[in-house]
């Protein structure tokens, strides 16, 4: 009769994922792994063979790292947590303020050189 053993390491379960608060994973994710300072990460191959799972983490709240060879790559975020871009608040009496270009090259001189040095 054959005892039970310790299971394999490839077997073994690993701890449950640290989800936000309200957050339940729609499946499991065993390649997924919770670091320090970068919250969910997930291989790119892990990513795109379980995409649609990801999505469901992020539309959660979830914030989730994309890593390529253990470097990160990419975040997928919820779409409310976008940082806005800054917007130009100066106006068209400011810029015709600024001193005009009087001497160097001009931008159609330059564009112009660049295409004759391409054979357009």
């Amino acid at each position: 009769m054959k005892t039970k053993t310790s299971l394999p390491l490839y077997r073994q379960r690993k701890p449950a994922l640290k989800l936000a608060a309200g957050v339940s994973a729609p499946m499991v994710l065993r390649e997924a792994v919770a670091k320090p300072g970068m919250g969910l990460t997930i291989p790119v191959r892990a990513a795109k063979a379980k995409l649609s799972a990801l999505l469901d983490l992020v539309a959660a709240g979830q914030e989730i790292t994309i890593t390529s060879d253990g470097r990160p790559k990419a975040v997928l975020s919820p779409v409310g947590k976008h940082k806005p871009g800054k917007v130009f608040t100066g106006t068209w009496e400011q810029l015709k303020q600024m001193p005009m270009q009087t001497e160097g090259p001009f931008a159609e001189e330059i564009v112009r050189a660049d295409r004759d040095g391409r054979g357009w």
